[in-house]
């Protein structure tokens, strides 16, 4: 009876490690399928022989993708998500910023979330079988996913290469005049969380090469208020929020305003010399939606010398068409001016994009059926971000 209890026993333990390899091999593969899908119909969208020819002169530019979460192999291409190097180089894209994301509060919503509410990010890196002390501490998940990107650079230098200032930019740019097809990546943070409330830690994620910090995600944290968190529209910044955003300008870091509360973003743009952006976005006179920011707190970022990055998917947008991100894009330009408008696809953020990277023609094709000069079109692809990544880093 001991014997047949002890085989049935390991038999359900031996299920259960199967089950459990299952997970670690499928599972993550299958939840980022499901949050990341492509609408794009199966024929692709249509691209006229002079907005290919347009496309391939462009010098584009990105300002968020969320591709180091799902633990890929950026240098392969894959069947699932929305970049990689293989499909950013097919879109002809120059310079992608890659944000690690470390925490996500469970029921997620544009609205109100509790920074106390469970995390969706912990689960994932159990079942992607991420280092251990990624699993309880958010600086550690930020610098595994850095890590990620720092060995891929490292493992094919002609095909990526880590931007880290504004000479890092140069090189890159000056290598793809010359025929080049390096993609260049800059590293941010979605949300400063990673800093778990340490100063010094500031110093880390710099050293690991993160040149751009979002200072709050989807829920209130150590520097201030989120658009979405519990605090409301009038949480701003903390004192701890102030002295990580005057060190960030001392570093010469990227203070990216995608997430924060209206109140945060007042108080980041009346500390003087800020020149913030705001990475991924709609325009909310055009789309009502919760996730955009006021159109004259838009104004404001851009009054300030920032830009701001036209977001891909359908929430942004209110519609899921290549045509609907260019009337984003124009609505952008009639707020702000054709200098201050770029990309910010916001890529493998758990979103649904219209295209891929390798299709991103088809968004240049939909700015010239918009009516948008090829001089305009060069600015908001590319050209905008461009000129304040060399003023800035």
């Amino acid at each position: 009876m001991i014997r047949m209890i002890r085989r049935i026993f390991l038999w359900l333990l031996g299920l259960a490690v199967l089950g459990a390899i299952a997970v670690a091999i499928w599972g993550p593969g299958f939840v980022e399928s499901r949050l990341n899908p492509v609408t794009m119909p199966a024929e692709g969208w249509p691209v006229s022989p002079r907005a290919e020819a347009l496309h391939q002169r462009l010098v584009i530019g990105d300002w968020h993708s969320d591709a180091l979460l799902w633990d890929r192999d950026l240098l392969e291409r894959a069947e699932r998500g929305h970049t990689d190097i293989p499909r950013l180089a097919e879109g002809n894209v120059a310079v992608q910023v890659f944000t690690t994301v470390t925490k996500s509060p469970r029921g997620q919503n544009y609205s109100q979330n509790s920074a106390d509410a469970p995390d969706n990010i912990t689960p994932l890196f159990i079942g992607q079988l991420r280092p251990l002390p990624s699993w309880f501490s958010l600086k550690e998940r930020a610098l595994v996913q850095a890590a990620a990107l720092r060995r891929a650079a490292e493992a094919a230098p002609d095909r990526l290469m880590l931007i880290r200032s504004a000479e890092d930019l140069q090189t890159l740019l000056e290598a793809r005049q010359n025929g080049a097809t390096t993609v260049g990546a800059i590293l941010g943070s979605e949300g400063a969380h990673p800093l778990e409330g340490n100063i010094a830690n500031l110093q880390v994620l710099y050293g690991a090469g993160f040149r751009l910090l979002g200072l709050t995600h989807f829920f209130d944290n150590e520097l201030g208020g989120s658009l979405h968190g519990e605090g409301g529209s009038g949480s701003g910044l903390t004192d701890f929020g102030r002295e990580v955003v005057a060190e960030m300008m001392e570093k010469r870091m990227i203070i990216d305003l995608a997430h924060a509360s209206p109140q945060m973003v007042r108080d980041v743009l009346a500390i003087p010399g800020t020149r913030p952006i705001l990475s991924h976005t709609g325009i909310h006179s055009r789309c009502a939606s919760p996730r955009n920011l006021p159109d004259a707190l838009v104004k404001a970022i851009a009054d300030k010398g920032g830009l701001i990055g036209i977001g891909y998917w359908a929430d942004v947008n209110c519609g899921k068409t290549p045509a609907d991100i260019a009337a984003s894009i124009q609505a952008a330009i009639a707020l702000v001016g054709e200098d201050h408008v770029s990309l910010g696809s916001d890529y493998d953020g758990s979103v649904d994009a219209p295209f891929d990277a390798a299709h991103l023609a088809a968004l240049t094709q939909a700015l010239l059926d918009a009516g948008l000069t090829e001089p305009q079109i060069a600015k908001i692809m590319g050209g905008n971000m461009m000129r304040y990544l060399a003023q800035t880093l």
